[in-house]
């Protein structure tokens, strides 16, 4: 069964197995003891920092090992605002960060300092005078992806990096879905990174702050990983991490440009194969193994079902997945639709047989489910209205776009159609669906329950 989600977590590399297996036996003493046991997981302690320090382009000194990813984002993110709060408290992200980085900035304004979203375009790409506006004299922080989570698309960072550097705020870089791929240029101040997203082990992240960036580590401290990730570490997770990290980067440009060749194929198929599908994420710099693209008229829940069923597993920022029912914070700051959203991200080692196998299942489990919503053909009728309502409240989607693609036919051109929606994702898939679809969008107004969205007739 083809796993096509490795940026959630990628399967374990042949090198982590090993090399976990191995510091099970060697790497079970506390490495801060002076006994043999201990020297001995010293030594595979600052060798494992060594290579990891390598592949990040630091100074083995520059880096900790953390419980996880997350754990080094809200580490890094506390620790350079409370090292730089004679500056002031104002914190920068991007509208797209993982949720981890946003959690922290969350934490930060309810603690009383203040957060700015840098907006990005519809390929989910913000720009480096999006951050220059943004930054100011209070500015303690600024935070950038090397690459999105959701969608691929590689950030500026070296940019960026070098807007920030001219007005001394130092940036963190999340370098989770890049770093297997190669090491982040420009001149970013910390980076944090996680083991499962190149095919560690999961439990271990990175977080490097280079040396000068003024950081004051929170929380009770002790004396391992200096001060900033306290606790006895998993040493052979970490010596696993970083030995894998080496053996993905020594495979990274062969694996890029094989990968790139297939998920190139998905890009262009799936837009052939499937009718009303919306490829989203820049498609030339963008990360080599992941697509994603939504699908009008589709329950996004129903899809991944039906794709499991046939044996690939995919992931999804649909809101249809959410208990929410809000659309992904990614798609809906880039504009796009994001009914029916499936994100594939390719592993290492994926063949051209399993991508073909994909690619003739998705678009026979689209038509089944689009069916079973009762997908309204082209109408031919005439129209009965100059305008027409429709109350689609308590409808969740894909129906309130269902229910306005089969009301379209019944206004002639020029008219307009109203959809009263209390569907949060509505304000983002009826617009989508009228720049697919042809139509003009008028706008939305408040109503006592819910919200009307009005949309005109061009064709």
């Amino acid at each position: 069964m083809p796993y096509f989600d490795s940026a959630s977590a990628a399967p374990l590399h042949p090198v982590a197995r090993q090399a976990l297996l191995a510091a099970l036996d060697e790497g079970w003493a506390d490495p801060v003891r002076l006994y043999r046991e201990g020297r001995r997981a010293r030594l595979l302690l600052d060798a494992a920092r060594e290579a990891a320090a390598e592949a990040v382009g630091c100074r083995a000194d520059e880096l900790v090992f953390t419980p996880s990813g997350t754990h080094a984002v809200h580490t890094g993110v506390a620790g350079a605002l409370a090292g730089r709060r004679r500056v002031g408290s104002r914190l920068v992200v991007s509208a797209v960060e993982h949720s981890s980085v946003l959690h922290a900035a969350e934490a930060h304004a309810a603690s009383g300092g203040s957060v700015t979203e840098v907006p990005v375009d519809r390929l989910g790409a913000v720009s480096p005078d999006g951050y220059a506006s943004a930054l100011d004299p209070t500015t303690a922080l600024a935070c950038l992806q090397s690459a999105n989570h959701e969608v691929g698309t590689v950030q500026p960072v070296a940019e960026v990096a070098e807007v920030c550097g001219a007005v001394g705020v130092p940036l963190l870089v999340d370098a989770a879905q890049s770093l297997g791929w190669g090491p982040v240029e420009g001149g970013w101040s910390l980076l944090t990174a996680s083991a499962h997203k190149w095919g560690g082990p999961p439990g271990v992240g990175l977080l490097a702050v280079r040396k000068g960036v003024r950081f004051a580590p929170q929380g009770p401290l002790d004396e391992r990983e200096s001060g900033r990730s306290p606790g006895f570490g998993n040493l052979p997770a970490i010596v696993a991490a970083a030995a894998s990290l080496r053996a993905v980067r020594a495979e990274a440009d062969a694996e890029a440009a094989r990968l790139r060749v297939l998920v190139d194929r998905i890009r262009r198929r799936v837009a052939r194969l499937v009718p009303d599908v919306e490829v989203v994420g820049d498609a030339e710099r963008r990360l080599p193994h992941l697509v994603t693209f939504s699908c009008l008229y589709v329950d996004g829940e129903t899809l991944l079902h039906e794709l499991d069923r046939a044996g690939y597993s995919v992931s999804s920022g649909s809101s249809c997945t959410s208990s929410t029912l809000t659309p992904s914070h990614v798609l809906k700051a880039m504009g796009v639709l994001s009914e029916g959203n499936v994100r594939v991200s390719l592993p290492p080692g994926t063949t051209a047989e399993e991508v073909n196998g994909f690619l003739e299942v998705l678009p026979r489990a689209v038509s089944g489910i689009r069916a079973r919503l009762g997908v309204p053909e082209a109408q031919e009728a005439d129209p009965v209205a100059e305008s027409v309502e429709l109350d689609a409240l308590g409808l969740r989607c894909p129906q309130p776009v269902i229910e306005l693609a089969r009301a379209i036919g019944t206004v002639p051109v020029g008219g307009t159609v109203t959809v009263v929606s209390d569907d949060e994702v509505a304000r983002l898939d009826i617009p989508a669906w009228c720049a697919m679809r042809g139509h003009a969008y008028v706008g939305e107004a408040a109503r006592p329950v819910g919200v009307a969205y009005t949309v005109r007739r061009l064709r």
